[in-house]
């Protein structure tokens, strides 16, 4: 096998030259190998794909070149391949027919128990690992937590936050804004889910979060390195919660945690106390996890495109200096287009993964039980098939007249699909745009002409330098 390229060798997607990367992948050796024979007389064609390096397999480049290792694994096989990484087995299910099918899941083939492998011991029991029946259960009693009620009294509470903290922020250069928004989206989160301040606990609990959302690509899967700090940052938050929890069954507040508390069905049947905290640790992870990146993209993609910053800015300015509502958030064409365009080119979770559980037809390829299958919608957002000029930040794809999203139902999937669709899709919208409702209010920012940001692919997409961007307080009209 050829030597991986160094990394001056390798460019984010985002740049205009992609011929190092692109020649090292197009010319690599990789012997094709089935998956596994289709049963005697069937039309079903083997899956195609190879194992890699002995041990570690494609994981190395996996975890360094993520997406465009993945695009380019799409190029060399198609939407179906198979692939060995971080100790097993992965089928590819890339481009948006091979995802609906995974996704739809028509035929009940395809479990969450594939998130277990990955991510299992640190969100355990989280509602996106639960399947079928029970997933159904636990998605009604938890959507009571998302009414539309409700989700404007958590908007009231979003604006606060945010106005509050924003108004914190020094002005300068190399403006780390990355660390700053997860600041500030947990500071949500713990007002809105929990109805108070983590105060002393933040520095522990946000390291807590993130070694866990890590620790699922580990390659070594023993209680030391990057599994064992996911290990300990499960046991602190599991502490958290289960200390706030006799608390919140007595309160009668209106945050997230105590509507878990208290949600009921006809028959009144509710959470346990471990479905609580479950449920707990992995929204609070979700909520502040994806608010963050999301927000990040947009804050990138209008430091490069003023032009855009200035439209979204004069719609905020327009709506003049109430806190922004549930309604007002939906009257901001400007930002909305900007904001699906900025999820588009970097998609806040980049892959699903779920597990045949009985065998199966993939676009016409054999899978048999047991084997782990991955959406990729980073991807997806990304093929020219379906996306013109897909690597160009072009909002305007998305407005009436063009609506590319439209070319395909999985060609655009920001929050998942099918049942398992994001349950928090329309809180993170309003959070996103609430907080870049306020921050182009109060600032303008840009990032140096030559910057390209890089995106570390380890588990969600960061940012790898922190996205350094000169910030300068807007000096008030008239």
């Amino acid at each position: 096998m050829s030597t991986p390229p160094t990394s001056s060798e390798v460019r984010a997607p985002y740049t205009t030259d992609k011929n190092a990367l692109d020649q090292w992948l197009l010319h690599k050796e990789w012997p094709r190998k089935d998956l596994s024979a289709p049963p005697a007389g069937s039309s079903l064609k083997a899956v195609q794909g190879d194992a890699g390096l002995p041990v570690l397999g494609h994981s190395l480049e996996m975890l360094r070149l993520g997406i465009d290792y993945a695009m380019q694994r799409y190029r060399t096989y198609g939407p179906v391949s198979w692939v060995r990484a971080f100790g097993t087995r992965v089928v590819s299910a890339t481009g948006p027919d091979a995802t609906q099918v995974v996704l739809a899941n028509k035929d009940k083939a395809y479990s969450q128990q594939g998130w277990e492998y990955f991510i299992g011991p640190f969100f355990h029991r989280g509602l996106m690992l639960l399947d079928f029946e029970e997933h159904l259960y636990h998605r009604r009693l938890m959507q009571l937590a998302f009414t539309a009620d409700r989700l404007s009294g958590y908007m009231g509470q979003v604006g606060a936050v945010v106005r509050s903290q924003l108004d914190l922020w020094a002005a300068r250069d190399r403006f780390l804004v990355y660390p700053a928004l997860k600041q500030l989206t947990l500071d949500v989160a713990t007002k809105v889910f929990m109805a108070s301040s983590i105060g002393g606990d933040s520095d522990r609990l946000t390291r807590a979060f993130v070694d866990t959302v890590r620790a699922g690509t580990a390659l070594v899967r023993l209680p030391v390195g990057r599994w064992g700090a996911g290990l300990r940052g499960r046991k602190v938050l599991e502490d958290y919660f289960r200390r706030s929890l006799p608390a919140k069954r007595a309160s009668d507040s209106d945050d997230l945690f105590a509507a878990l508390c208290h949600a009921k069905t006809d028959d009144g049947e509710m959470f346990t106390d471990d479905d609580v905290v479950n449920h707990m640790i992995f929204l609070m992870m979700a909520a502040h996890d994806t608010s963050t990146i999301a927000t990040s993209a947009v804050t990138y993609y209008l430091g490069k495109h003023p032009d855009w910053q200035a439209r979204v800015r004069e719609e905020s300015l327009a709506l003049g200096d109430e806190p922004l509502t549930v309604d007002a958030a939906s009257s901001l064409p400007a930002l909305d287009l900007v904001l699906k365009e900025s999820m588009r080119l970097v998609a806040p979770v980049p892959w699903m993964v779920r597990k045949t559980v009985k065998d199966t037809e993939l676009l016409g390829h054999h899978l048999p039980a047991g084997v782990f299958v991955t959406t990729l919608a980073w991807v997806n957002h990304l093929l020219p098939e379906y996306w013109s000029d897909p690597y160009q930040f072009d909002p305007e794809r998305f407005a009436e007249g063009r609506r590319e999203d439209k070319s395909h139902r999985f060609a655009y999937m920001p929050f998942g699909g099918g049942v398992h669709k994001c349950i928090g899709m329309h809180f993170g919208t309003y959070e996103v745009k609430t907080l870049v409702h306020e921050l182009v209010r109060r600032f303008e920012w840009s990032v140096d002409e030559d910057y390209e940001v890089r995106w570390d692919p380890t588990a969600l997409p960061v940012p790898k330098d922190g996205l350094p961007i000169t910030l300068r307080r807007r000096q008030p009209r008239g």
